[in-house]
């Protein structure tokens, strides 16, 4: 079930990635912070895809190149050897878990 179903508003409502309020979906602007909201080709992200990336490939960047990040991913990829990524990709795994799913809307989507 998505944010949106959860939070019982309806299907044409989304939230401004940078204040996290409510707006509707086709706005190109926040009325309430005024920032230009992303486009549609950011989307599709979601916070428990995010989360299994990091989990399970973190070592490689692999969530950071899905979060539409790829300079951080090639960092990560450069860095692998030391075991760094791999301690930090599984700790951004448990902050996607446990952040909401309006948080990580507000923050990657």
């Amino acid at each position: 079930m998505s944010a949106l179903e959860e939070s019982g508003l309806p299907s044409s409502t989304t939230f401004c990635h940078a204040c996290g309020s409510t707006i509707d979906a086709r706005a190109e602007i926040c009325t309430k912070c005024g920032v230009r909201q992303r486009t549609a080709a950011s989307a599709g992200r979601n916070r428990v895809s995010a989360a299994l990336f990091a989990l399970l490939l973190g070592g490689l960047g692999a969530h950071k190149f899905y979060l539409g990040k790829p300079g951080l991913g090639i960092v990560y990829l450069l860095c692998i050897w030391t075991v760094i990524p791999s301690v930090v990709g599984l700790i951004e795994g448990i902050m996607f878990l446990s952040m909401s799913d309006q948080d990580f809307a507000a923050k990657y989507a």
